[in-house]
Order: C-alpha cells, then structure tokens, then sequence
C-alpha cells in the first residue's frame, strides 16, 4: 500500500480556550477505561484457575491434562500477538479493541458452556486469541495520549488494575462457585466485556485532537510545545510496517527475551497459584480469597511503584536506558531472592509473606518494561509491543503451566520455583547488559512520539 501522511490540525497559540486554559482531564479518563479493560481481561483468563479442581474432577482430567488446556490460552496469546498489534497501528485502537473485546467475551462463555477436554481446550484457545490484541493495541492508544513521561506510570496503572483482577478474582469467583458452580462463573464474567465495548466505543477517539473534551492546555501536556509557543503537530507517516527492521533488531529481541523471563514468572499467578496454595499450602477457597491474596494485591503495589520510580527517574535525568534499567534489573533480582524460602518454607504464613515480596519487586519491571515498546517503536509500538508480548507468551509465560504443572503432577511442589528464580537472575543480566531503551528498532526515519 501507498504510503501516504495525515497531518491532524495544527494547535494554535493562547487564546479563550488555548494555553492559558486550565488544562482538561480527558486523558485520564481514556487511561481509566483501558484500565477496566485489563481488569476485564485478567479476570477472564484468572477464572479458570479458581475453578480448575471442580473442572478437572468434572471431565476426569490429570494435572498434565489440564495443564495443556491453561497453556492453549496461552498459545493462541502468544500467535495472535503480531496481527492484532499491527491491525492496531493500522486501523486504529477504537476499532480494533471493541471487535477484540466482544470476540474474547463470547469465548469466555464457551469456556463454561464446555462439555470435555476438546471444547474446553477450543474455548481457551480462543480467549487467548481474543485478548491476544488487548495490551499491544491499548498500548498503541495510550503511546497517542500520554507524554513520554507519563508512559511507566500509565503501563504501571493498567497493569494494576489487571493485578487486581488476580487478586480480587479467587474471592469473588470463589463465592460464585460455592453457590452456583464453576460454569456461573464464566457466564457472569464473560457478559462484562460486551458492555465495556459499548462505553468505549462511545466515549474513545484514536487521538485525543479528534475529543471535543479535550482543550489546547491538555493537548500542550501530551505533545508539548514549539519554539514559538504553539502546540505541537502530530503528523504520522502510515507506511507499511517495517518488518525487516524490527524483526533484524537485536534490540528488538533482548526486550522480546526479557520478557519471556518475567512472564514465565506472573504467569504462575495466573496458573497454579491457586491450586498451590489449596493442594499444597491447604488453603480452603475461603482462606485462598482472604489470605491467599496477599501475594497478588502487593503485585498491584508493585506495578504503581515500579511505574513511578522509572518516569521519575526519566524526569530527573532525561535518560530513558537509566530510567528503565534501574527499576527493572532490581526487581527481578529481588523477586529471584524472595522466592526461594517462599518455596522451602513449612510455615504458610512465611510463604505467604515471601511470596507478596516477591511478586512486589517483580511487578516493579511491568512499568518499564511495557514503556520501552513506547520508546523504542515510534508509531509501530501496537506492532513492536506485540512482538514483546507474543513471544514472551510463548516462549515464557506457556511454558509456565506446563512445567509446574508436571512437577506438581508427580509431587515435587519445590523445584520449579527453583527454576522460575534462576529465569528471573537471567532478566536481570538481559536488562543490564543488553536492553537498549534509547534505541529504536524500527526504521530511523520514523519519528517516535
């Protein structure tokens, strides 16, 4: 296709509504609906480990068994990435979530309506195909109305809403459970996200120059200004995506393998944790929805402050590489410290505890990690994020289930914590040494924003 430019309207300088407006408040609003959205996605893919032992029983399947149904999710995740990513920079977030959204709802409800091991398999993979878009596409949108500066704190704001569906999903789903079965549960969730797409469709414009809500002093916040006072400009070139460039960037890759370790490692929560903490640690589902959810709610703490900390650091210093390097590589050294007793111990209270800290330092690396597809991919950062996030997913995060759920099948409930804690040791020197947020992976012509 042709390439061609549009040019959105130029921003005048002060006048009634100009600059010396206080500035409105649309964007935050935007932020807060692609924050629901997470929450919206993470429950969805949460529920079924709340449920997973009345499932099991109910179609007579194995831990191995039914850890290749939680890793058909993840499959389907990790391939739909790329395309949804790209559609996302090409016809825009609007379009793209509200499809995606409805899609991925539908498929939640088919994951209670399941009669066995094939349907309940084809219904998970279709939810991971479903919300495989989600995060790239969101990011794309919010890259288009929010500064650079803002861009860890916003990533680490969806992610806590997201944190906050595991955290809140064990309670919530497990009184659904004890009251109406485990296939209520996916029917109540599964009719959130077709409301959502109404509201969002309603309310959302691919760039925040097309809101009637949004004034010159906001817009000033989110693009800055010229020289001569006036705001400034977006102009995108829409050119075909350049594959060969960010599919030959070796940056492009070390993020790409940085965060298949910290996938591999969330991805637990999302997984076994659950049934680990009920077969294992015996926790009743009561218990799980009080106690069990410490861990999960400090992962909330820790996408806020990771978020914080790196645009902070961004601020002080004007040094993206700095910036996100030192919140990253901490936290998943921390998190790789605070795991091991949090597996060995026999008290529940220390794993419990071990555990929240754990997850609280490996939460801090989602705010820089999800900024640096921003930084580095220009108008392609839905098509460079996918490219994170899908291969993460499927070299990372499916892996997760499998493995702990092979070793948890045969009764070794410790070593693959072992193992997640030395992947975590491996991020940390990827993220050192390697991570370049400062270096685009796309063409050097294409003006990052």
């Amino acid at each position: 296709m042709a390439s061609h430019r549009t040019v959105l309207a130029e921003s005048g300088k002060a006048g009634a509504d100009g600059l010396t407006s206080k500035p409105s408040k649309t964007r935050w609003l935007i932020l807060f609906l692609i924050s629901i959205m997470y929450l919206i996605c993470y429950i969805d893919r949460q529920n079924i480990s709340i449920a997973q032992p009345e499932i099991a029983k109910a179609f007579g399947l194995s831990k191995t068994a039914m850890s290749f149904v939680l890793a058909a999710f993840t499959w389907a995740y990790a391939l739909g990435q790329v395309p949804a990513g790209s559609l996302g920079d090409r016809f825009g977030p609007k379009k793209v979530l509200t499809v995606i959204m409805t899609w991925w709802s539908v498929a939640a409800v088919m994951t209670g309506a399941a009669f066995g091991m094939a349907s309940l398999f084809t219904a998970r993979f279709l939810l991971g195909l479903g919300e495989a878009g989600a995060f790239p596409v969101a990011s794309r949108g919010m890259q288009l109305w929010f500064a650079r500066s803002e861009r860890g704190l916003i990533q680490g704001t969806t992610h806590f809403f997201s944190r906050f569906a595991i955290a809140a999903t064990p309670l919530i789903s497990g009184a659904i459970l004890l009251h109406f079965g485990w296939r209520a549960i996916f029917y109540i969730f599964g009719s959130l996200g077709v409301i959502w797409s109404v509201v969002f469709f309603a309310v959302y414009r691919d760039r925040p120059e097309e809101h009637d809500r949004v004034n010159q002093a906001e817009l000033a916040q989110i693009r800055g200004l010229n020289t001569d006072g006036t705001v400034k400009a977006l102009s995108t070139v829409r050119s075909k995506t350049p594959w060969r460039a960010i599919l030959g960037s070796p940056n492009m890759w070390f993020i790409a393998v940085g965060y298949c370790c910290f996938f591999f490692g969330t991805n637990f929560y999302l997984t076994w944790y659950a049934t680990y903490m009920r077969e294992h640690r015996h926790l009743s589902i009561t218990a799980l929805g009080l106690i069990g959810s410490l861990p999960l709610f400090m992962g909330m703490l820790g996408d806020l402050v990771g978020g914080f900390l790196t645009d902070l650091a961004y601020r002080k210093t004007g040094n993206a590489k700095l910036a996100r390097r030192i919140v990253a590589a901490p936290g998943f050294l921390l998190a790789a410290a605070f795991l091991i007793p949090a597996a060995t111990t026999n008290s529940v209270w220390t794993c419990i505890v071990c555990m929240a800290a754990s997850f609280f330092c490996l939460e801090c690396v989602i705010g820089p990690a999800w900024a640096v597809p921003m930084d580095v991919g220009g108008e392609f950062s839905g098509t460079v994020t996918g490219v994170m996030n899908g291969t993460g997913a499927l070299f990372g995060a499916s892996l997760t289930p499998i493995v702990y759920g092979i070793f948890f099948d045969k009764g070794f409930w410790i070593a693959p914590f072992f193992i997640n804690a030395g992947v975590f040791v491996l991020g940390a020197l990827i993220w050192i040494f390697l991570i370049n947020p400062e270096k685009s992976v796309v063409d050097a012509r294409v003006r990052s924003i």
